[in-house]
């Protein structure tokens, strides 16, 4: 079992004005984190895998952009993207639907109401673990195309994602470096 996941603490978050000044020397990591853990899946799925820092990325560039500094406000950021981190053996991700033309994107969204509950990460021995995921966001009609979903992997390093809806039915290895980047994430050494 993985040890618990550190969740992002209120001390991890600059004031405002201070991220300003560092903001293009943290965003490069950032950035560079947030690629290891980007898995294409099919033409229309991202998945981006969040850890500490892409949760303290995402909280910073909120406190920046809303030029939040009530101590509520913040703490209410932080309580609500922390929950994009997985608990104890789980990997979080938030899934991106992306497709460019509206009407098509409109279309896909009302046609592909099971999508959530047919992605999967693949573990070694093959067995497949479904997502588990924020049933908030999915509306009668159509799915949001952000999602933010969970994968009790047992603390174990998945080594493919995939999504067996049909009309989509795609699934793709991860790479080294993307696998590095999971086991990390679980605590795996």
């Amino acid at each position: 079992m993985s040890p618990a996941i550190k969740l992002v603490e209120r001390s991890a978050i600059l004031d405002y004005v201070t991220y300003e000044e560092q903001r293009e020397q943290l965003r490069a990591r950032v950035l560079a984190e947030k690629a290891r853990r980007r898995v294409h899946v099919g033409e229309h799925l991202t998945l981006l895998f969040e850890n500490r820092d892409t949760v303290r990325y995402q909280v910073q560039e909120m406190v920046r952009i809303e030029r939040i500094v009530k101590e509520a406000d913040i703490l209410h950021e932080l309580e609500t993207y922390n929950e994009l981190l997985g608990g104890p053996g789980e990997l979080g991700a938030t899934l991106l639907i992306e497709i460019d033309d509206p009407q098509e994107r409109a279309r896909k969204l009302s046609e592909w109401m099971e999508l959530p509950w047919r992605l999967y990460a693949e573990l070694g021995d093959g067995e497949r673990v479904y997502a588990r995921f924020d049933e908030r966001q999915v509306g009668e009609a159509r799915l949001s195309a952000v999602h933010y979903v969970k994968f009790a992997v047992g603390g174990r390093t998945p080594v493919a994602i995939g999504c067996d809806l049909p009309g989509i039915d795609a699934r793709a290895v991860l790479r080294d470096e993307q696998r590095a980047a999971l086991a990390e994430d679980l605590g795996v050494r």
